[in-house]
């Protein structure tokens, strides 16, 4: 579909990087708020935790159906059932006094989120300009690391003062104004239906798709597992009292990290993606060999979230590239994948800590993140092609 402005829409952008900011935020705010709520719910710490999880699941589990089964849908009527769904899930985990139910809520929330993710980086592309769809996707990410290092701790704060209960039912009100912000300054754009192969088997068949979802899984696994006991692994270092501010370091070199994507991402995403591979390794090898330092592991976790804030941008903008006519398809298993490397990497992460202690994260993703720069540096032609040789625009 032609394009009748040179400019990005940003007001309807915005409203997409918030429904990123409500789902991740969805997603990681328990973590903030698992004494509370396992006390109020009558569960331990462990299961009451594992409302994280089952979101995860969710999402992994429904993104590709969903994907397949809403593919005819107009894309603002899915977004906004998408958003609504979040409306529904965070007011009953709100209200709910019955740890069944509070989970059934967080599975729902996980299967809207599947919806949302698999189609907000296409619609990011499909209401910009060809030359800046990277720049409006890097736009829309924004929501992932704004959440990680200001909504989660807002939340807790939240929590701690009146309630976990009012923090999930100010989730569920803004949900309620973005679906009036959606409606008003989000374009509207058509679906595609598909007909034949299955979408997974169509679009694996694309070439470079393989290779960017292969990307994807590893390296949302090699940041999950440190991520996730990044307060374990800064105990064992004395530093377990700034974990607060460690995060707030990350998340702003994530910020600083996705406006540097946004700008360059058009003509030099094979170079950033290698750039962010290799700083997420230069930080693990810091955080491996010199962690004794609390300067070093600060400058560490400067170069992770350098490395990690545009990963999201880079990765969806480069399977929307090679996956062409079945970009949505691609999408959608690129958001499976992900979901299910965070699940895959609270697990790998417990094993790593039961068995080899969390001394171990750094050097596991060094591991994880040496496949990693193989395939980016070898999907020369597909996936994560030089600038001259990105000729899908979506």
């Amino acid at each position: 579909m032609p394009h009748t402005t040179a400019r990005l829409p940003l007001p309807a952008l915005l409203a997409l990087a918030t429904a990123v900011f409500i789902t991740s935020l969805t997603e990681t705010l328990p973590a903030g708020l698992l004494p509370a709520m396992s006390t109020d719910l009558g569960v331990g710490e462990s299961a009451m935790g594992q409302s994280v999880t089952i979101y995860a699941l969710g999402t992994a589990a429904t993104a590709i159906p969903l994907s397949a089964a809403t593919a005819g849908w107009r894309r603002k009527r899915l977004l906004l059932a998408a958003m609504a769904g979040f409306a529904v899930a965070n007011t009953v985990t709100a209200v709910s006094a019955n740890y069944p139910l509070t989970m059934a809520a967080r599975f729902v929330a996980g299967v809207a989120a599947g919806l949302a993710w698999a189609l907000l980086a296409g619609y990011a592309r499909r209401l910009a300009p060809a030359h800046l769809q990277g720049r409006a996707i890097a736009i829309v990410m924004t929501g992932i690391p704004v959440a990680l290092s200001l909504g989660v701790p807002a939340g807790t704060f939240l929590g701690d003062a009146v309630g976990w209960r009012v923090t999930f039912s100010v989730m569920t009100v803004l949900a309620v104004v973005l679906l009036g912000w959606i409606a008003v300054t989000v374009p509207d754009r058509p679906g595609q239906r598909r007909e034949g192969r299955t979408p997974v088997l169509r679009t694996l068949a694309v070439p470079g798709v393989a290779p960017v979802l292969f990307v994807t899984l590893v390296f949302v696994l090699a940041h999950t597992v440190l991520y996730t006991y990044i307060a374990t692994f800064l105990d064992r270092l004395g530093m377990g009292g700034s974990t607060d501010l460690v995060l707030l370091v990350f998340g702003a070199a994530s910020l600083v990290s996705i406006w540097i994507v946004g700008v360059h991402i058009h003509r030099r995403l094979r170079a950033l993606t290698l750039a962010s591979t290799v700083l997420f390794a230069v930080a693990a090898t810091v955080l491996a060999v010199t962690a004794d330092s609390p300067a070093a592991v600060y400058a560490a976790v400067t170069l992770w979230g350098l490395g990690w804030g545009g990963a999201p941008t880079l990765l969806q903008t480069a399977v929307g590239d090679a996956g062409g006519d079945e970009a949505d398809a691609a999408q959608a298993m690129l958001v499976t994948l992900w979901n299910a490397a965070m699940a895959g990497g609270g697990v790998v992460g417990g094993v790593l800590l039961d068995r080899l202690g969390s001394g171990s994260f750094p050097w596991s993703v060094l591991v994880l993140l040496l496949p990693v720069l193989v395939v980016v540096a070898g999907a020369r032609a597909h996936g994560f092609p030089a600038a001259g040789r990105r000729i899908r625009t979506g």
